[in-house]
């Protein structure tokens, strides 16, 4: 008798040439990944080849009951860690029948900016650090904490090892490897201020795809916690009161700030940021006002600050850098759930084609 085990790990390319397609794309809060899988006759490595799907967007709220079909657009392939063999997963993102980017399309835009000639001589390279909190599926209360209880104050938990600190390193590891063999750029993994509370960082990625694999990236951390029987939060401020939110941390840099005397080319863009600071934060995650409060290494929600080696500060600029005259800076104010295609092109956009 097979074992359900024996029968999920089948080695498909032993006996067929077909091919399981997994196409994920964003539903309708802007945060629910939505998946399903179909047949493809043989291995496929380009987007632009993959036919375009369709699904009942009534279901996910991105469409009305009496004209539900809602179009996806395949646009990166990743190897998929859980069929193994040919098998993909299909970042995708979504349009009406008649072609137009439906509203929760936010690829979309950021594409046309990552797609501008001035941008695209820049290079603009990212490195995000998604912050994530890993809750008890009965009580929604972080993972190794006594149930409507506390566990001691913050302190030993942030890289810390031991059973009493570091709670959830099974999903950690697995995720990461996970991440690794789909072909992202899955640069570390860390344990958090908060236990319960890990943190992995993409990149560096260029342009658009630093969107493509951050989504991937938690797409996978979706799948792996949903088989570990764990819920997975990205809200900014899982537990009120003396504890660490959750951020979305967007290090970044071009090509001039790379290059000798890239510090002054720095220093113009923290600026362009700064004035742009409004924008920047109602764009960059729901419920950030919780998390950004001048405590728990953030800065104030409205006050743009920044600084060498500040984690108080809005932006921060590494020793390194500094050290140098050129690098990258990082931008502190995202959320743990904003959509990285809006915080990357919206960087993008007011350091390289605003113009103040």
């Amino acid at each position: 008798m097979s074992l359900l085990s024996d029968l999920v790990n089948l080695n498909l390319s032993e006996t067929t040439e077909k091919v399981i397609a997994e196409y994920i794309w964003i539903g309708g809060s802007g945060m629910d990944l939505r998946s399903k899988a179909r047949t493809l006759p043989g291995p496929v490595s380009d987007p632009q080849k993959l036919p375009k799907w369709n699904y009942d967007g009534s279901s996910t709220g991105q469409a009305p009951g009496e004209d539900s079909e809602v179009i996806l657009y395949p646009q990166a392939i990743f190897k998929d860690p859980f069929r193994r063999g040919n098998n993909i997963l299909v970042m995708c993102d979504v349009y009406t029948p008649a072609g137009e980017p439906i509203p929760t399309n936010k690829r979309y835009n950021a594409a046309k900016i990552f797609s501008h000639p001035k941008v695209v001589a820049e290079e603009p390279w990212y490195g995000i650090e998604q912050e994530y909190t890993l809750l008890q599926k009965e009580v929604k209360w972080p993972i190794g904490w006594p149930t409507g209880g506390y566990p001691g104050p913050q302190g030993p938990y942030y890289c810390g090892v031991g059973a009493d600190k570091a709670f959830g390193r099974d999903i950690v590891d697995s995720h990461y490897k996970a991440c690794l063999y789909a072909g992202i750029n899955i640069s570390g993994i860390n344990g958090e201020v908060m236990p319960g509370q890990w943190e992995f960082q993409v990149g560096p990625a260029v342009g658009i795809s630093a969107g493509d694999e951050l989504w991937v990236a938690r797409y996978l951390l979706e799948r792996i916690t949903e088989i570990a029987g764990v819920v997975l939060s990205f809200d900014p401020k899982p537990i009120q009161g003396d504890w660490n939110g959750a951020g979305a941390h967007t290090n970044y840099s071009t090509k001039s700030m790379r290059n000798d005397g890239g510090y002054e080319i720095i220093k113009k863009a923290i600026e362009n940021l700064k004035l742009r600071h409004k924008e920047h934060i109602a764009a960059y995650g729901e419920g950030n006002e919780r998390r950004l409060t001048g405590r728990h290494e953030t800065a104030d929600i409205n006050t743009f600050s920044w600084g060498v080696a500040n984690r108080g500060a809005s932006v921060r600029v590494g020793r390194d850098t500094e050290k140098c005259g050129k690098g990258y800076f990082e931008d502190r104010r995202p959320a743990s759930n904003m959509d990285p295609y809006v915080v990357t092109s919206m960087i993008a956009e007011t350091t390289i084609l605003w113009k103040p």
